[in-house]
């Protein structure tokens, strides 16, 4: 007996109507083609993209049955960079290519111990936190290959 889950094959970065249900999922795991998810209410759905996509905190999967299901940032292990001069030390982050969530006052980057001791040999308060991650986008928009079908049609 073959069981057919729900399944979403389309994606977008904005949500068309009220979310009917939502996934948490870490930064990595926000980056997927094909995969079983499980629902915060328990529903398993299968993602079945077109092609590798990164999915944004706050983006929505577009089941076949016309459902959207709303993608939550996870709680993750992060490094949390305080410091100063915050701007060179976000400059040498960057320059070592690294995710990086900027907020006013601190830099959330994923753990490396080798960046953490550069960071504080540099000056800046490097501590460990547990928050959901959102980095900044590349220079071209999102740092991660991104997709958005835009065959569809709506008002904004």
């Amino acid at each position: 007996m073959t069981i057919s889950l729900p399944t979403a094959q389309r994606y977008h970065s904005h949500t068309h109507g009220p979310a009917t249900g939502h996934v948490a999922l870490t930064y990595e795991d926000r980056f997927l083609r094909r995969k079983t998810l499980v629902l915060a209410d328990g529903e398993r759905i299968l993602v079945d993209l077109p092609k590798t996509t990164s999915l944004d905190h706050g983006g929505v999967l577009i089941l076949t049955d016309g459902r959207e299901v709303e993608v939550r940032a996870a709680p993750e292990p992060l490094l949390q960079i305080t410091a100063p001069d915050l701007t060179r030390i976000a400059w040498h982050v960057g320059n070592r290519h690294t995710p990086c969530q900027i907020e006013a006052g601190r830099l959330l980057i994923q753990p490396d111990h080798v960046i953490r001791e550069m960071l504080e040999l540099l000056g800046a308060t490097v501590t460990d936190v547990t928050e959901p991650f959102t980095p900044e986008g590349g220079a071209y928009g999102h740092g991660r290959t991104h997709g958005h079908d835009h065959s569809h049609s709506h008002d904004h």
